[in-house]
């Protein structure tokens, strides 16, 4: 399995674009979204192995997926 499916993805419909919203809280910036709610899980897998792409041609640190996160 590819360590980019690992990442938590937090997924909502927002009303005012018309379309699932899935953040991706580990990786700064990391969001995608899709009329469908399948469609927004697509997009954001494709996101977050593009961002973690970017990073490892620019020699940034990725995070490493912790899974669950929990807020306050």
């Amino acid at each position: 399995m590819e360590d980019y499916i690992k990442y938590e993805m937090i997924i909502y419909w927002s009303k005012e674009d018309d379309a699932f919203i899935v953040e991706v809280p580990e990786l700064p910036g990391c969001m995608a979204d899709g009329k469908t709610y399948e469609e927004a899980i697509k997009n954001a897998l494709i996101v977050i192995r593009e961002w973690v792409e970017t990073a490892k041609e620019l020699g940034k640190e990725i995070p490493e997926p912790k899974g669950r996160l929990l807020y306050a």
